[in-house]
C-alpha cells in the first residue's frame, strides 16, 4: 500500500469530501481565530519551507480541499488538516472552508493521529511517537495499529524501536542530523557506552548507515579502539598513555585524546550537543564524588 493510501481506520473517520457532500454535509467558511489545532496532534515540528509553498499556492488558486474540524463551545478543533490550516493562516485569510463532524474522544485522537501518519511526512521519531500514542491511548496492540494505518506490523514495530534510544539522539534523528538507518545501527549495539561511542563517530566522522552497522558489529564483539573511518587523532605512542587514553573513551563514552608524553600532555573530550556535553558532566561529578 503507498504511503499516501488510506487504511480501513481513517477512512471510516474522515471519509473523501466527494462522500460527504453526497450525504448531504455542509462545507462552512470559518474564521480562523475561531479554530484551533487538535492537542493530540502527533507532529510538532512542521516544514516552514513546505508551508511557504503550500501558502503561495492557497493564494494563488485558495483552498481546495476543505479542512474537518468539530465545534464545541463556539470554538472547532481541527480534526484533519492543520497543514491547510497554518498555511492559510500564513497566507492572511480570515477564514477557511470547513466540514464541521462530531467525534468521541476516541474518534478525535484515532482521527488525528492516522491522518498525519498517512498524508503527512511525519519524521521518523513523531511517527513512532504517534504509534505509541494510538496504542497506549485506544489499547491496540501493533497487529491493530498496522491495519488502521494500512503498514506492516514490523514497520511499526521498528519505528516503536526508535524510541528506545536516548534523547538527545532522538533529537538528533528530528533534527536530521542521523537517518533512521543510523539509528537502527545504534539500537544495534549491546553495551550503552559502546552505543555512545558509535553515535559520536556518526557525527564527527560522517559515517554512512554501512559504516555505522559495521561499527555497530564490531563494537559488539569488542572492537573498541581501532581508527575511527581513517579520521581519528592519532594514538598516543606510549602504551600506557594508550591504555588510559581507551579507559576515558569506555567511561565517557565519546571521542577522547590523550595528547603528550608520560609527564605532560593534555585531554580533549568531544561532545555533539548541549545534552551530550551535560552527560559528561554528569559523568564527571559522579566520578569525582
Amino acid at each position: 500500500m503507498s504511503k499516501h493510501a488510506l487504511g480501513k481506520g481513517l477512512g471510516s473517520l474522515i471519509p473523501q469530501i466527494e462522500e460527504e457532500q453526497n450525504n448531504g454535509t455542509r462545507v462552512e467558511n470559518i474564521p480562523l481565530n475561531r479554530i484551533h489545532p487538535n492537542p493530540h496532534q502527533p507532529r510538532k515540528k512542521f516544514n516552514e519551507d513546505a508551508l511557504r509553498e503550500l501558502s503561495a499556492s492557497i493564494k494563488e488558486q485558495g483552498i481546495i480541499q476543505p479542512v474537518i474540524v468539530e465545534k464545541e463551545d463556539g470554538r472547532y478543533t481541527i480534526i484533519a488538516g492543520e497543514r491547510r490550516f497554518r498555511a492559510a493562516r500564513m497566507a492572511g485569510l480570515f477564514e477557511i472552508p470547513a466540514i464541521v463532524r462530531e467525534y468521541t474522544e476516541a474518534e478525535k485522537l484515532e482521527a488525528a493521529l492516522i491522518e498525519n501518519i498517512q498524508r503527512e511526512d511525519l519524521n521518523a521519531i513523531e511517527e513512532a511517537r504517534g504509534y505509541q500514542m494510538l496504542m497506549n491511548t485506544l489499547h491496540l496492540n501493533q497487529e491493530e495499529v498496522s491495519g488502521k494505518v494500512g503498514k506492516k506490523r514490523s514497520t511499526i514495530a521498528n519505528s516503536l524501536r526508535l524510541l528506545k534510544l536516548p534523547e538527545d539522539m532522538q533529537t538528533a534523528l528530528i533534527n536530521g542530523d542521523i537517518t533512521a538507518g543510523h539509528a537502527r545501527a545504534l539500537l544495534a549495539v549491546l553495551n550503552p557506552s559502546d552505543m555512545r561511542i558509535l553515535y559520536s563517530r556518526i557525527l564527527h566522522d560522517g559515517l554512512s548507515v554501512r559504516e555505522a552497522e559495521e561499527q555497530a558489529a564490531a563494537l559488539n564483539n569488542g572492537v573498541r579502539s581501532k581508527k575511527e573511518n581513517n579520521k581519528g587523532t592519532d594514538k598516543p605512542a606510549d602504551p600506557e598513555l594508550r591504555r588510559i587514553e581507551q579507559k576515558f573513551i569506555d567511561a565517557l563514552g565519546t571521542k577522547v585524546a590523550v595528547k603528550g608524553n608520560i609527564k605532560k600532555g593534555k585531554i580533549e573530550i568531544t561532545y555533539f550537543s548541549l545534552d551530550d556535553l551535560e552527560r559528561i558532566y554528569d559523568i564527571l561529578m559522579i566520578g569525582g564524588h
